[in-house]
């Protein structure tokens, strides 16, 4: 069955699911809900002022609708039994035929008790028999939640499902069919069967991971590298030109990558490092290790800005010692982009640095012997074919700002060597972390003063772009205001958000960089890694939004030099949880227990995590189902192993490690 084959579904929805990542009828019902809408009839004698409602009726007035502008509102009398109520509801005109006189209807909204009113957020056109449970889906424009559940429906009995765990599991854990459980999250009755149809679905999600992490581990030995050769002492005269003295995290991950290049075995390691910890001059002694061996490294950088701060580092450390470093980015001319290909090719360019440019089918290397590159960035199929089609098989280190507990880090990266870099640089001082709440605000412009009066600049976060009628919590166009009204006579103040160009973002963020603009209010864009020595201060509020992790990852952008550095937490909620910022700057603390607290989707951020995307698991929340299902699969790849290599689960592993 194809997607044009389901009932209604026309060209116009199908490229619509084409932007969702759909593209044909499996992927249509392996697209679950990102959450469950409980809907619970309300006791209007319970409810107070701006409690939310659920409510049936009878309509008993002929809806008005007023127009202003592209907008519109539309108003009624419903009859709830006792007495009547005014409902209003915004942008529904086109209801308004079905809503006749003596309909019944289901109302969904908040309840303004003092003028006997409901703003609502949706009408049902039938009255509700009973509590209902309702899949919530991510959509774009264009294709409702409902309409995307309708088609998933219509598509479910026409698709043959593949059920991927073992029978001597499904009999172990009393585990319901896949096919049935597909169908209860799609369309649940109630949440008692909802929780196991999940939670099957959740084993064999985790199972199969875990199958391709222990494959890829039990096939390490088979990834034959290229052993290098180098002196120690050379190494040694890199690390005593530096400007600073290493720490012994840094020297035991730089011991553990020079055993690494030094063996046959390709090198597969993470290195994981807390904001500022160093793992950036670690990358760049690897390289020089890389270099005396008679190989060109790459190092892949998520953007522009974090790839041109990169190079510009790397050229300070490594030139004097006659390593040729070149930029590849979007905006270098194409006359120089040529020049910068040849020198490539003809082996006289040893370390590039870019984007994901780098792999592009111009870019020719010589004899590539190390990737350097971001977790977010995982080293994907199609580039590891790229390079082994030239007869290369590189060396890959992996850099993560996001550091995890050992114990997840070993099971989540189970196909990797993972070191930690935990003792911070010597020359940084620790971050000041403060929790004020939103009637501190004269205290917190006062010390906001101070730092623009030292010259420093400072970083200003909201959770929200623009404002919303379902939130007070801070946006962008609030706190400029505020920001201008406050400082904007004697300090330049900028924005950055998620909802503009990339170059747009670019040119901010060079600007700040070169204190063009002292204060910059951004969402949770501001880039990891990005390095402004003369930012001391963040103010972020409404912090209790954010995971602990990904407010520790805010406040590493202050504290990137030997000046004093503040964090300002700002929030009326959640203080207790909150207080743990001020009391450790320990990222490995603050991860532990922002796992213990909030779950892993915090930590990696919104789909940040390469391969650790999964479509309903949880990874600190679901990690019991983890750690048996990593038991599990180990068990039993041993076991189909011996058998014929057309086995199904051996397929599609070997499809996903690109092994062969």
């Amino acid at each position: 069955m194809e997607l044009n084959e389901i009932k209604g579904l026309g060209k116009k929805t199908e490229e619509l699911l084409h932007k969702l990542k759909i593209n044909g009828v499996v992927d249509l019902i392996e697209y679950y809900p990102y959450r469950f809408e409980y809907i619970v009839k309300s006791k209007i004698d319970e409810l107070r002022q701006d409690d939310p409602i659920v409510i049936d009726g009878i309509i008993e007035s002929i809806p008005n609708v007023y127009f202003f502008g592209k907008k519109n509102r539309m108003t009624f009398k419903l009859n709830i039994g006792r007495h009547l109520m005014n409902v209003s509801i915004f942008n529904r005109a086109f209801l308004k035929s079905k809503l006749s006189i003596g309909a019944e209807v289901t109302i969904i909204g908040k309840y303004d008790k003092m003028h006997n009113q409901i703003q609502a957020s949706d009408i049902r056109m039938q009255k509700l028999e009973k509590e209902a449970i309702e899949p919530v889906y991510h959509v774009v424009s264009g294709i409702t939640s409902k309409q995307l559940n309708h088609y998933i429906k219509l598509a479910l009995p026409f698709v043959e499902i593949e059920d991927f765990i073992p029978e001597e599991y499904k009999q172990k854990y009393n585990l319901i069919e896949k096919k049935k459980a597909i169908h209860i999250i799609h369309d649940p009755i109630d949440k008692l069967e909802l929780i196991p149809a999940i939670a099957r679905m959740k084993y064999e999600e985790l199972f199969m991971f875990m199958m391709k992490m222990n494959y890829l581990k039990q096939n390490k030995q088979l990834k034959k590298g290229i052993a290098k050769n180098f002196k120690g002492e050379k190494i040694d005269e890199l690390i005593q030109s530096l400007p600073f003295v290493l720490t012994e995290d840094q020297v035991k991950c730089i011991e553990e990558i020079k055993i690494d290049l030094q063996s046959t075995k390709r090198m597969n390691r993470l290195v994981q490092g807390d904001v500022g910890s160093g793992k950036t001059i670690v990358a760049f002694i690897a390289t020089y290790m890389n270099h005396l061996s008679g190989y060109q490294s790459v190092m892949m950088a998520p953007t522009e800005i974090l790839a041109t701060q990169h190079y510009e580092n790397a050229k300070k450390v490594l030139e004097p010692f006659g390593v040729t470093v070149a930029l590849l980015t979007g905006k270098i001319k194409t006359k120089e982009k040529k020049e910068i290909y040849k020198g490539i090719e003809e082996g006289q360019i040893h370390f590039i640095i870019g984007t994901h440019a780098v792999f592009t089918e111009d870019v020719i290397y010589k004899n590539v012997g190390l990737i350097i590159t971001d977790e977010q960035h995982r080293f994907g199929v199609n580039q590891r074919s790229n390079l082994r089609n030239k007869g290369l098989a590189p060396d890959v280190l992996y850099m993560s700002a996001t550091p995890i507990p050992r114990t997840y880090a070993l099971t989540i990266y189970g196909d990797m060597d993972v070191t930690s870099i935990k003792t911070p640089p010597m020359d940084r001082k620790e971050i000041k972390t403060y929790l004020k709440n939103e009637t501190e605000m004269k205290s917190v412009l006062e010390a906001m003063y101070q730092e623009l009066k030292s010259h420093h600049q400072i970083y200003v976060v909201a959770p929200l772009i623009e404002e919303s009628d379902k939130s007070d919590l801070e946006n962008i166009t609030s706190l400029e205001e505020k920001m201008n009204k406050a400082f904007g006579k004697l300090y330049k103040i900028g924005i950055l958000h998620g909802k503009m160009r990339n170059e747009e973002k670019e040119e901010v963020m060079a600007k700040f960089q070169n204190n063009e603009i002292q204060i910059l209010i951004s969402t949770t864009v501001i880039e990891v890694g990005v390095d402004v020595k003369n930012a001391t201060m963040i103010v972020i509020f409404d912090s209790f939004r954010f995971g602990l992790s990904a407010l520790h990852q805010l406040r590493g952008r202050v504290g990137r030099s030997n000046l004093q550095s503040y964090c300002i937490l700002i929030s009326n909620r959640e203080t207790e949880r909150l207080e743990i910022l001020t009391k450790t700057n320990d990222g490995f603390k603050i991860s532990e227990e922002d796992f213990r607290l909030r779950g892993a989707g915090d930590i990696f951020g919104e789909k940040q995590s390469g391969d650790m995307v999964f479509k309903l698991s949880d990874i600190k929340k679901d990690f019991k189902i983890l750690l048996k299902a990593k038991e599990d699969s180990e068990k039993f790849l041993e076991k189909i192993k011996k058998n014929s290599k057309e086995n199904k689960w051996l397929k599609c592993i070997a499809e996903y490690t690109d092994l062969d």
